[in-house]
């Protein structure tokens, strides 16, 4: 199965030249590690930057360089910094082409719940809800299922929902799918995974045709 970090380097296949892109928290973050070097996309964080760069190197950190996960980040050449109502009008004005986020569940509508777990104490939803409001392309980065075995791709979310039929793909450490309005489309499987591994690790679903290729990394 992929890594976290190979899932943020197969997302990085999906952008484009010239595209504004929004990363959300947790491993979509990583993403700004594997642009690949034919193409500029810029980088977008609600809490104000547009032009974020990768991760610093150890000891380079600058704490008040973060993302909207807290995470110390660097500008690239021309970043420019604002607060956040500059960065939602951004955001609600569709001036973003592509939004990637992380969730707890995705179901096989494309609905998404990524921000409060019942019970827990949660600050609020945060960015999350504007970005599916107002994105027309929306990636989901995640694991095909929790600690317990059981699949986060859901016929229904059970979770508080972030958004409603706003999801167009997923990439999980398991595959690579297409959300329609049959379902999940199977594109692409893990290494060493099998098409009955997601078959059977996933609930919502889920279209299988012909022959899956596995994911290319390099």
């Amino acid at each position: 199965m992929l890594d976290r970090n190979q899932i943020a380097k197969r997302i990085s296949k999906e952008l484009q030249d010239g595209w504004y892109v929004n990363l959300g928290i947790g491993i979509p973050t990583l993403i700004a590690n594997y642009v690949p070097e034919d193409i500029s996309v810029v980088f977008q964080s609600e809490n104000g930057i547009l032009g974020m760069g990768p991760f610093p190197f150890e000891g380079e950190e600058d704490a008040d360089m973060i993302n909207a996960g807290k995470q110390t980040i660097t500008a690239m050449p021309g970043a420019s910094i604002f607060d956040s109502a500059t960065s939602f009008g951004m955001i609600r004005g569709k001036h973003i082409q592509l939004t990637v986020l992380g969730a707890m569940e995705v179901s096989d509508r494309g609905d998404i719940a990524n921000w409060k777990i019942p019970g827990r104490l949660v600050k609020g939803m945060g960015g999350a809800m504007d970005l599916v409001a107002s994105a027309d392309n929306i990636i989901v980065a995640m694991m095909h299922t929790n600690k317990r075995g059981q699949s986060k791709l859901l016929k229904s979310c059970t979770l508080p929902l972030t958004g409603v039929r706003c999801v167009k793909k997923v990439v999980t450490n398991m595959a690579v799918l297409d959300v329609t309005p049959n379902g999940f489309k199977l594109l692409e499987r893990a290494p060493g995974v099998s098409v009955d591994d997601i078959v059977q690790a996933t609930e919502g679903r889920l279209i299988v045709e012909g022959d899956i290729p596995e994911i290319e990394l390099d």
